[in-house]
């Protein structure tokens, strides 16, 4: 997973992703998913999200806040089944939605995920510089 994050956005974040895995990848809870495609032995692709509950006064839903594929392998249907599996998990959780959060100028990513039958939630990212 590092290395498809790296070589997706140029930078190796191996901090970010030890932690991750940690906190999501032993599926203590079931709120919690953490995902990899495989072909054969190699990892081509990963999904991350979780439900989480009442933020921003949202009812619960499902965020995913990692996903990728290798770029070699993007146009196998990879990505499409990931987010399919991990909406199946979120939906058996009970909720009734998913977000992601994306980069506005990520055409590549708006692209998938609009593909994908997803469309602008009502709720605006804010931000300042500290």
């Amino acid at each position: 997973m590092i290395a498809i994050d790296a070589e997706v956005t140029g930078i190796e974040k191996v901090d970010y992703w030890y932690e991750l895995f940690h906190r999501y990848g032993s599926r203590t809870l079931k709120q919690r998913f953490f995902m990899v495609a495989a072909r054969g032995p190699e990892i081509v692709g990963f999904i991350i999200g979780e439900v989480r509950d009442w933020e921003f006064g949202s009812p619960p839903c499902g965020w995913v806040f990692g996903l990728s594929v290798k770029p070699a392998a993007r146009l196998d249907g990879i990505a499409t089944l990931m987010l399919d599996t991990i909406c199946a998990g979120f939906a058996r959780s009970g909720v009734k939605k998913v977000r992601t959060l994306l980069a506005r100028d990520n055409g590549l990513v708006m692209s998938f995920f609009r593909s994908q039958g997803m469309v602008a939630a009502p709720v605006i990212a804010l931000e300042r510089d500290l």
